[in-house]
Formats: structure tokens, C-alpha cells, sequence
């Protein structure tokens, strides 16, 4: 499964048991703008809506800026509300930390935001394949690289997790719940433990 494929998943399911509960439920797009923004409502054909654009939205540009989203959400929701970043956190500086910490900070101290990170195992690693032409999917910019070359894949590995350490730093500053759900597991497992707070 893809990591769009899984948010989609995880999104519907939440905003499904926000419906059964009688809770409104609504919905930020982003990329690194907020492409579309449903305003928070009850019913089940608001749900639909939602679940629809989920599933059939295609952003109009690349790039990603938690740091937009979460400025609009502060802006645009007035009184606190339950929030869920749904997002494989990788919107970061050139040295991997996390973009999007001043953005961040104010939103918790207006909201319950937790951060569900879906990751893709083959992310990880760089795989040693040889000589590969690859294209970044934000930026558009592509390149060839050699991935048999034992630096370059330590050079990646040493991004990735600083990238992803640099993010889980944040959360325990800011005391954001969250949960990381892999594409090759089970998302409800993961939606528990979140919510049990383990």
C-alpha cells in the first residue's frame, strides 16, 4: 500500500467514528499550500463529502508545509478542537530537522493535536541496486544516483533518521501524542495504541 492510500484509510476511519459519535468532523488538504479546507460539521452527507475528497483529491502542486497547514488550522478554528496531523513528517530544512516547529508550538497551546505518521519501510534504506535515476516527487528535480556506493547510502540513512528523530524530538517538547503506522501494518493497531496513550 502506498502512504496516500493508508492516510486515506486512516483519515475515513476517523472521521467515521467522529460521525457515530456525534462529533463535527473537518477537514485541511495540503501540500505546501492548503488546497481545500471543509469546515467542521455533523451528518452523513457531510461525511461523505469528506471521505470523497479524501479519496479523489489531486493536489495541485508538489511541495509540503506542515507549517501552513497548521497556521491555518490555528486561524481558521476559533475554539479548541481535536486535530490529526496525518503526514509521513519528512518537511524539512536541508540538515533534516523539521520545518515546521514554530507553527507547531502554537497550535498545541490551542489545540489537541496529535500526529499519526505514516511511513513506507522501503524509505529507510536505500537499497544497494547500482546506478538509479531518481525523481523527487515535490520538487520535480531528478538525478542519478549511485546506490552501490556504501557513502551515499549512509549518507541517506543518516538523513532519514535525522529527520525522523528530529521530529519525534518535537512531539516529546510539546508533549504531542503520536503514533508512527508503517504501509505494511495494520493502521487500527496503531490508531489504538494512540488512543490507549501507550
Amino acid at each position: 500500500m502506498e502512504k496516500r492510500e493508508q492516510i486515506a484509510e486512516i483519515a475515513a476511519t476517523l472521521a467515521f467514528s467522529a460521525i457515530l459519535n456525534n462529533d463535527k468532523v473537518g477537514c485541511i488538504l495540503f501540500s505546501d499550500r492548503v488546497e481545500k479546507f471543509i469546515p467542521p460539521a455533523k451528518g452523513r452527507t457531510h461525511f461523505l463529502r469528506i471521505i470523497r475528497e479524501i479519496l479523489e483529491y489531486e493536489p495541485q502542486h508538489n511541495g509540503t508545509d506542515i507549517g501552513e497547514a497548521l497556521r491555518y488550522l490555528t486561524g481558521a478554528i476559533k475554539k479548541k478542537c481535536t486535530a490529526f496531523i496525518l503526514s509521513d513528517m519528512l518537511d524539512v530544512k536541508a540538515d533534516g530537522t523539521p520545518r515546521y516547529e514554530e507553527a507547531l508550538k502554537v497550535a498545541v497551546n490551542r489545540h489537541d493535536i496529535s500526529v499519526i505518521r505514516v511511513t513506507d519501510p522501503r524509505e529507510k534504506v536505500l537499497p544497494n541496486v547500482g546506478l538509479v535515476h531518481a525523481k523527487d516527487a515535490e520538487s520535480g528535480a531528478s538525478r542519478w544516483i549511485n546506490t552501490g556506493s556504501r557513502a551515499t547510502r549512509e549518507a541517506y540513512s543518516k538523513w532519514f533518521s535525522t529527520a525522523t528523530l528530529g521530529a519525534d524530538k518535537l512531539f516529546i517538547r510539546y508533549k504531542v501524542r503520536h503514533v508512527d503506522i508503517s504501509t505494511d501494518q495494520d493502521f487500527v493497531k496503531g490508531l489504538i495504541t494512540l488512543f490507549q496513550g501507550k
